[in-house]
């Protein structure tokens, strides 16, 4: 099936007592047994739910994947990830990764036995580089949050293959319209669902999908032992939006392109970052790796841009009416975050520096609205 009619049926079939189309919301907790051990499939509510299947299924085939394993955020998704691994372990990690995704791995992960290597994956030689022997896992960011660094994931899961090495891929930035790193290679992929796939700003949730049984069966393991699974209702939520992700999609990058073109001319704006604008670094994999299902390519709604320091970045976004100043991303209505004192707050500023985070970087989450209202937001803002 299309990728549009996948995102309207995969996983959800009429209910067959009253012939409903919508997925019901299974609200319970648990489920009545003929006898001691004779129950239907359904035991408990965190190990199963109908909602919550339908919505892993749902996903699933979106990203091409066989198996599909919802949580109650993105970085629970990523601690079950984790999980797969074991103390002495080493991991390979996009050095511009979301904020809390450093936080979990440099606080938590790396008490309990985790190795880590920080590196620009976008080099695939400083990827060798970092390799060691117990090297069991690369986790890759790609475009990255905020600096919209793109990685070469067929290139990596080469690489990772080569070595006995797992791939994950955060895919959240693009949503499986615009990449699906499972067709690429990866072994993993993994969205924080709060963002496009769910995209009206509702609901805080995570999912992981693959294609290898063998990994499928550690994690529906870890899944229901470690317990971080969402409620039904906020799978309903997600399922209900995934229906539209196509056409959100599109119109998210149309607009975004739109007022990267702009901003890219603007004489107060030192930088545009945009994989699809023909001046960002890696324009080129851009149009090879980030395809729709269709044939085209798009870059998403995100969209990152420097004004000279933190006094302009403050006067800026203080004078903004449409974009709402907030963190998250992926919604129909358009935000604007400073990344170095919000969502990157938790990363040391040399970690920063380094990066790129500088005081003066904007990052945008261009919605759906009109766009020539979002270019008139930004043009009065960016006046003195």
């Amino acid at each position: 099936m299309g990728f549009s009619t996948d995102a309207v049926h995969a996983g959800q079939t009429p209910e067959p007592r009253t012939g409903a189309v919508i997925t019901p919301l299974f609200q319970t907790s648990t489920y009545a047994q003929k006898g001691p051990g004779e129950h239907t499939g359904y035991e408990y509510g965190r190990t199963q739910n109908p909602t919550r299947e339908a919505l892993e299924q749902n996903i699933a085939a979106l990203e091409s994947g066989k198996y599909g394993f919802a949580f109650a955020s993105g970085m629970a998704a990523i601690n079950t990830v984790a999980q797969l691994l074991k103390a002495g372990d080493h991991v390979i990690a996009t050095e511009n990764v979301y904020g809390g995704t450093y936080r979990f791995f440099t606080k938590i992960m790396e008490k309990f036995g985790l190795r880590l290597s920080w590196v620009d994956t976008s080099d695939l030689e400083a990827v060798r580089t970092a390799w060691r022997p117990e090297t069991r896992m690369v986790f890759v960011e790609t475009p990255t949050n905020p600096m919209l660094v793109l990685s070469d994931i067929e290139q990596i899961a080469r690489l990772a293959r080569e070595r006995d090495a797992l791939l994950v891929v955060d895919n959240t930035f693009l949503s499986p319209y615009f990449q699906r790193p499972l067709e690429l290679g990866a072994d993993l992929v993994l969205h924080s669902t709060t963002k496009y796939l769910n995209g009206h700003s509702d609901v805080v949730g995570g999912i992981v999908v693959t294609r290898r049984e063998d990994l499928a069966e550690r994690l529906a393991f870890l899944q229901n032992a470690a317990g971080g699974v969402p409620s039904p209702f906020d799978c309903w939520l997600v399922l209900r939006a995934t229906k539209t992700l196509a056409l959100r999609m599109r119109a998210h990058a149309e607009n975004a392109l739109r007022i990267a073109q702009y901003l890219h001319d603007h004489p107060k704006v030192e930088r545009v970052l945009y994989p699809h604008l023909p001046s960002h670094p890696q324009h080129e994999l851009a149009l090879r790796q980030q395809k729709t299902p269709y044939g085209d390519s798009g870059s998403g709604g995100m969209v990152t841009f420097f004004v000279p320091d933190f006094a302009t970045a403050q006067h800026v976004m203080r004078r903004l009416k449409l974009f709402i100043v907030a963190e998250s991303l992926g919604g129909v209505e358009s935000l604007a975050c400073h990344p170095a004192s919000m969502t990157h707050a938790s990363v040391p500023p040399e970690m920063r520096a380094k990066i790129g985070i500088t005081d003066g970087l904007i990052r945008l989450s261009v919605g759906v609205e009109d766009v020539d209202d979002l270019i008139a937001d930004l043009d009065q803002a960016l006046r003195e």
